[in-house]
């Protein structure tokens, strides 16, 4: 039987077009190890761990005259030199020119003729450091058989590269008449399944008001929100194809200390922070604010399967990521009004008995929150822009150093991708010690996303120092 792409990896090829690449993408920095850490060493470690991921030796092949969705096949001339690409910054590189870097190879689609993945191995930073950045296209990860290449480069102790023999033989791709004979005798088996296809390719509204009933939790609620669109603002915008980058760099202790202070979790002070952010970048603006003002975000959170409490062997809860509405509170003046507002809407999920606590998301082997990116990327993806200004994806890390080769991480950014009519994405991650946020934009819509970036950390500081 074919290996055939589901209707969902479809529909993000299907939908991808110059101005909406739809890729995860991940910026991690190293510090340089005495003995070196060069680019051959990259193209070793991660030529040992592709054994592990056969989907990053596949491409994507159309059936001809699109009589059933598209197939996996090994890619025969796959070239790993293509895939691993080396670059430079003019030394000493600035953390500023690396992110323009990011934002410049993010704003490029891939080519679909080849496995959709891509990692950038970026030397000539300042204080001899190199950078890995990493793109694998939405249609890739699924999180049960195939994880993000983030999470299985990395190790918790430092790695030598040892030659080693590859054994993989590509498996002969097939035919054309193959493929149409492949998706006759599917049809034949399954009559209905060219109209499911339709159906899950394309997004109507009776569609979307079912997503929302599960991100809202009610009918009513769903109802009430397809009805009534995301507030209008500078967030929805249709992309351009430029992208601009920044980040935010915070420490994990201060989340810790506002916890132990107002009772609630991490994630409600993530979004806290980004709501008082938000608040004071659209005052910035001149845009209008009220005490009822607020910006609707898409935050994708990790469940448990019904009666599931086990983690899959791929390391990831087996394996969910639903996303939820979350009306952030923009307009409230007081920063613990803020926090203490989000905290309410979102003890729903803790209280559900599905959800993921941090503490479990720790045991997942490697740097699981690469992978999560992608799952809550794809869980996004599927929903309609028109319901949501902006997605949030927040992801806990291991709080130990952690390995590529002989190089030590540092530091972690997610690069999470725009839909159509969104002009801002941020991800974030914690590890190490710190908490750190990738925020993406559109260079014409969120050409000052730096600005909104430095809000984010002043935000965190109003927090630290509130009280009732």
């Amino acid at each position: 039987m074919p290996d055939r792409l589901s209707a969902l990896d479809a529909s993000f090829l299907y939908l991808e077009d110059a101005t909406t690449p739809m890729h995860v993408g991940g910026v991690a920095v190293f510090e340089r190890p005495r003995d070196g850490f060069d680019h051959e060493q990259v193209l070793c470690l991660i030529q040992q761990r592709l054994a592990y991921l056969p989907r990053y030796r596949q491409r994507v092949v159309n059936v001809p005259g699109h009589l059933a969705r598209p197939v996996w096949v090994d890619d025969v001339d796959f070239d790993l030199n293509y895939h691993v690409r080396r670059s430079a910054l003019p030394a000493p590189g600035t953390d500023d020119q690396l992110y323009d870097l990011v934002a410049r190879l993010m704003a490029r689609t891939m080519d679909h003729e080849r496995p959709l993945w891509e990692a950038y191995f970026v030397e000539g930073l300042a204080g001899d450091r190199i950078a890995l950045v990493t793109k694998t296209h939405q249609s890739v990860v699924d999180g049960s058989g195939t994880v993000e290449l983030g999470q299985l480069i990395l190790d918790t102790m430092p790695q030598a590269c040892e030659p080693f023999e590859d054994t993989w033989v590509p498996r002969r791709p097939p035919s054309a008449t193959q493929l149409v004979l492949d998706a006759v005798g599917e049809t034949v088996r399954r009559p209905g399944e060219i109209v499911e296809n339709v159906r899950d390719v394309m997004s109507d509204l009776s569609a979307t008001a079912d997503k929302v009933t599960d991100a809202v939790g009610g009918v009513a609620a769903a109802l009430h929100r397809v009805l009534q669109p995301a507030p209008s603002g500078p967030l929805n915008r249709h992309v351009s194809g430029g992208r601009v980058f920044a980040v935010v760099r915070t420490r994990l202790e201060d989340y810790r200390k506002v916890r132990a202070e107002h009772g609630v979790t991490v994630n409600d002070i993530v979004l806290a922070a980004i709501t008082g952010a938000l608040r004071e970048w659209l005052l910035s603006r001149g845009e209008g604010v009220s005490e009822a003002t607020t910006v609707r975000a898409l935050v994708p959170l990790a469940v448990l399967e019904p009666d599931t409490v086990e983690f899959s062997p791929a390391g990831l809860v087996n394996n969910r990521v639903e996303p939820y509405l979350v009306d952030l509170p923009v307009g409230e003046p007081n920063p613990v009004l803020r926090l203490q507002h989000i905290s309410h809407t979102l003890r729903a999920h803790a209280d559900s008995g599905r959800s993921v606590a941090a503490r479990a998301m720790l045991k997942v082997g490697g740097f699981a929150p690469a992978t999560m990116h992608a799952l809550a990327a794809r869980a996004a993806g599927s929903f309609s822009g028109r319901i949501f200004n902006l997605l949030v994806i927040n992801s806990p890390g291991p709080q130990v150093p952690l390995y590529a080769g002989q190089a030590r991480m540092t530091e972690m950014f997610p690069v999470i991708p725009l839909a159509r009519n969104q002009a801002l994405a941020i991800g974030v991650t914690s590890y190490h010690g710190g908490v750190y946020f990738g925020l993406n934009g559109d260079r014409k819509a969120l050409s000052d996303v730096d600005v909104l970036a430095g809000m984010i950390e002043d935000s965190l500081e109003e927090l630290k120092g509130a009280s009732w």
